[in-house]
């Protein structure tokens, strides 16, 4: 799965995270170094099954609990209107 950004939403990296702009809505949305993370590697076409080995790996978790929580991510995000697969 390949996201990109919506031709509305800019991308800023912050110390904590990452913020992302909906030029259209005027609202910003906040995401942590995870969230950060996971968004930066799929918009560089990473799939979902790649992060959750990773993020597994790196915290101590299942790949299974990664993988629903990358899934629960992508879902808002595409809601909001940020991105789109």
């Amino acid at each position: 799965m390949s996201l990109r950004l919506c031709s509305d939403v800019s991308k800023l990296e912050t110390d904590d995270g990452m913020v992302l702009l909906d030029e259209r809505a005027g609202r910003y949305w906040q995401l942590n170094r995870t969230g950060a993370f996971i968004v930066r590697t799929l918009l560089e076409e990473s799939t979902p099954q790649e992060i959750a080995k990773t993020l597994a790996q790196q915290h101590g978790v299942s790949v299974e609990q990664v993988t629903a929580d990358i899934a629960v991510l992508i879902e808002r995000l595409q809601t909001a209107g940020l991105v789109t697969a």
